[in-house]
């Protein structure tokens, strides 16, 4: 645009010089004046001539010094991009390629209190899954907490963060590679919603349990010893465990993690889990450690071994006095006293037949060492590996109070008399705060509200 004003003003100037020689030529004749005239305007034309032909020598030269710059530009931002996605250091999109991949984010795959997930395809065919986390401050913790603890982060169970966006004043973006066949509550639960992400789910095989038993506990046991700082996940549930096309377990959802030292024993943070799957040092305030996945975990395998939720309310119409609370790890205990263990097998499982007593025991074993409530009895994710492989005998697990079963009726008492359940809280607070006082520092008796799934 520049160079085409450039000619244009060029030109001009060539033309009101000739028709100003025409006038000097009619005026003056053939005077001294007139030719003096004659040679300046000459020497003008020249130098228009010069300085359009140099410049356009100039923008020659230039045009192709970008051209090559922009080549190998290009070609640096490729080799880049490849030797990035090599060490597994996640990009950053603009917020325009993620609006084009995913069509705007039409299609939903699931949503939180703080974030939603979206299906999408980039422009080189990779499928991803897009989590946008919407909110100020929430927002702005969850997505630093889920970048800090999986970005470094390189195991074959553990999803992968592809890349990220932050838009100045709006939502933040995470990158994650797509995987195929949803979450694990979709294919162990026979209520669990089957619409929402276009997942059909369906009854997930014992041995596909066992073996999902088995990733989750490598993908834990990394994040508690391998990566250079410590990873907490503190949220592992059925919904933050993905299942790939060959039904391997994949962990996601790391919003509520933490890092800590390697000189750390455990670090204080807020409670905001999932009802069901929260340690009791956790509930009290006490720290969390590694322990409290080990626990969450342990909930896990009990799941997977009943096809049932591990806390459920029975409801009795209107009438929420009559309402209460069902914990499965209870019914598991008190089955496993009477020698009926395979009583608490999903159901459908043994319609079907072929499951491995042996297996179910050694699980169920497992699982109530990971429950215990002293955290300090609590095996490592190593040695449940190990547990689980066969490679260790599996002790019979000591007998736990189970205290927390009680815990689940105060939500009900609040609605009740908001006294009753205080004063409940209070003194269950104590009771378990003494059967724990050998593995921390003494409790707060200032409880944070349970939170709901």
């Amino acid at each position: 645009m520049e160079d085409k004003k450039a000619n244009i003003i060029a030109a001009s100037l060539v033309l009101a010089l000739i028709i100003f020689i025409i006038i000097a030529r009619v005026t003056l004749k053939l005077s001294k004046a007139f030719f003096l005239i004659v040679g300046a305007d000459i020497a003008v034309v020249l130098a228009v001539f010069a300085c359009v032909i140099i410049r356009r020598r100039y923008h020659k030269r230039r045009l192709l010094l970008e051209s090559k710059f922009v080549t190998e530009g290009r070609e640096l931002r490729i080799e880049y991009s490849f030797l990035r996605k090599v060490a597994g250091v996640p990009i950053k999109f603009r917020s325009k390629e993620l609006e084009e991949a995913t069509d705007n984010f039409q299609a939903l795959l699931g949503h939180g209190s703080s974030a939603s997930v979206f299906k999408g395809i980039l422009s080189d065919g990779t499928s991803v899954a897009v989590k946008r986390i919407n909110g100020e401050e929430h927002g702005e913790k969850e997505f630093r907490s889920e970048v800090a603890a999986i970005a470094s982060a390189q195991h074959v169970n553990l999803v992968r963060l592809l890349g990220y966006c932050v838009v100045p004043g709006g939502p933040r973006y995470l990158v994650y590679e797509f995987i195929q066949n949803g979450s694990l509550d979709h294919w162990i639960f026979p209520t669990s919603r089957r619409s929402e992400g276009h997942y059909s789910g369906g009854c997930l095989s014992w041995d596909l349990r066992y073996r999902v038993a088995i990733d989750v506990a490598k993908a834990l046991s990394y994040l508690h010893n391998d990566c250079r700082s410590r990873v907490l996940h503190l949220d592992v549930k059925p919904e933050n465990i993905l299942l790939d096309e060959n039904y391997r377990a994949v962990v996601s959802d790391f919003g509520l993690s933490k890092l800590m030292s390697r000189d750390q024993s455990r670090c204080i943070t807020t409670i905001r889990g999932t009802r069901g799957y929260l340690a009791p040092e956790w509930i009290l305030e006490q720290g969390v450690s590694e322990k409290c996945d080990i626990y969450s975990y342990g909930m896990v395998l009990l799941e997977l071994t009943g096809g049932r939720r591990n806390v459920s309310l029975i409801e009795h119409g209107n009438d929420k006095s009559k309402n209460k609370w069902q914990y499965f790890p209870k019914i598991v205990n008190e089955k496993m006293k009477e020698g009926k263990l395979m009583e608490i097998v999903d159901q459908r499982l043994t319609d079907e037949g072929g499951i491995d007593e042996t297996q179910v025991r050694r699980l169920v074993d497992v699982a109530f060492w990971c429950i215990q409530e002293r955290a300090r009895l609590r095996p490592s994710m190593a040695r449940v590996v190990e547990m689980l492989e066969g490679r260790v005998a599996v002790d019979d697990p000591p007998d736990t109070q189970m205290v927390i079963v009680d815990w689940l009726s105060i939500d009900q008492d609040d609605d009740a008399g908001g006294d009753i359940g205080r004063r409940r809280l209070a003194a269950l607070a104590s009771d378990l705060g003494r059967n724990l006082a050998t593995d921390s520092a003494p409790c707060s008796l200032t409880m944070s509200v349970l939170s709901g799934r």
